[in-house]
């Protein structure tokens, strides 16, 4: 649950605003949760249950996900075992000391469970490379181009490719396609306007931002936005973090200063602006604590000015839009309260967006079987019942 748009942020997001989503490499799923160094079981959890292992591993980190026939999550671990921190180099085993790490206590229990994978570990550098899927992609497309792995145990992996939007300027996504297909899963927000032929809009805050727009159950498009590692790269190599205090409490009305100086004073471009950062300080206009929450505000504020002037191409507008955001909580909201200064109130946080996407391919991959799927649900509806007349109440619908 987010919190509500005039809710302060906590101290650690807002020292570092926008690499607080630090989990959220290029390209890589996994970028919305803590990890620790080592994989957590959930107690109580009974194996024989399950019915499908998903992955979703990025650049830093790994969740594993164990669910059962109805889709929902009777277990997660997480480990830092990102592609590019395995437990030992790739070519000595790495990819399955960490698959082991994460799942093995599982595949003893069931060794014939499923398994789909996202995210990086499908790159040039992963496991096994899943060549990108050309936009318009559909989830059919990404079925389509699954590509599978056999583990040193026997078990076959089935990693999801990414997508790719080819041109003068070509795009790339590894992971958050598996997130947006488990929005796209959900209700729309509010009741689409029929005159909008924008499409959906969808926007993965983060390290590399992506603002993805959706039509006919289709990633259409997308745009990517380096904001989050250009704060890092600005806080901690340059001169602009000379001055910088870590704030004791979070400072929205910095935040909001920084946006607004983009929206409304940014035509010169983002290396004009940045500088401001300093000399408010110099001048005594922005406290040191004060400057961090601004320049997260006005690199924020610079990237929805792009979004915005590539929706005016486009014949659309950030204002009176609905769209929905895939990430950190508090990222999220720190997103809504920048989108609204651009006339954008309508933002809502998408939840559990990898779990639902993750599922969603398996389904359509045919690894969960489709009859065990119906009658895992026919006993939940059977148990809700139950439970409800023994509550005395009716089930809903």
């Amino acid at each position: 649950m987010t919190q509500p748009a005039t809710a302060p942020l906590s101290r650690a997001n807002v020292a570092s605003a926008l690499d607080a989503a630090g989990a959220h490499e290029a390209g890589g799923a996994g970028r919305t949760f803590a990890t620790s160094n080592a994989p957590h079981p959930v107690a109580g959890v009974n194996a024989g249950e399950a019915a499908l292992i998903a992955l979703d591993w990025g650049t830093t980190s790994l969740r594993a996900y164990l669910f059962d026939a109805a889709g929902e999550v009777l277990a997660t671990r997480a480990s830092s075992a990102g592609i590019m921190n395995l437990p030992r180099p790739a070519g000595e085993g790495g990819f399955d000391a960490a698959f082991e790490a994460a799942c093995g206590p599982w595949l003893e229990s069931q060794p014939d469970l499923p398994v789909v994978a996202a995210g990086m570990v499908g790159s040039a550098q992963g496991w096994l490379e899943a060549p990108y899927v050309d936009t318009p992609a559909s989830a059919d497309a990404l079925v389509a181009g699954i590509v599978r792995v056999q583990t040193a145990r026997g078990v076959t992996i089935h990693i999801v490719p990414g997508v790719l939007e080819r041109g003068e300027l070509p795009n790339v996504m590894r992971g958050e396609e598996t997130q947006i297909f488990g929005a796209l899963a959900g209700p729309l927000p509010t009741a689409p306007d029929a005159s909008d032929s924008a499409g959906e809009l969808i926007g993965l805050p983060g390290t590399h931002a992506k603002w993805a727009v959706a039509r006919g159950a289709q990633i259409e498009r997308f745009h990517t936005f380096m904001t989050g590692e250009v704060f890092a790269a600005l806080r901690d190599h340059t001169i602009l973090g000379r001055t910088m205090v870590a704030p004791e409490l979070p400072d929205t009305e910095a935040f909001l200063r920084g946006v607004n100086v983009a929206r409304t004073r940014g035509r010169a471009g983002v290396l004009a602006t940045i500088f401001s950062t300093r000399t408010l300080g110099l001048t005594g206009q922005l406290q040191p604590d004060e400057q961090p929450d601004y320049l997260s505000g006005l690199l924020i504020g610079h990237e929805l000015a792009g979004l915005e002037a590539v929706l005016t191409q486009q014949g659309s507008t950030l204002a009176g839009k609905s769209l929905r955001l895939i990430g950190n909580d508090a990222l999220c909201e720190r997103y809504r309260l920048a989108l609204a200064q651009f006339g954008c109130t309508d933002a809502s946080p998408v939840q559990q967006a990898t779990e639902h996407g993750l599922w969603r391919i398996a389904l359509q991959a045919g690894l969960v079987q489709a009859q065990r799927v119906a009658e895992a649900h026919s006993t939940h509806d059977a148990k809700t019942n139950a439970a409800a007349a023994g509550n005395g109440t009716r089930p809903a619908g």
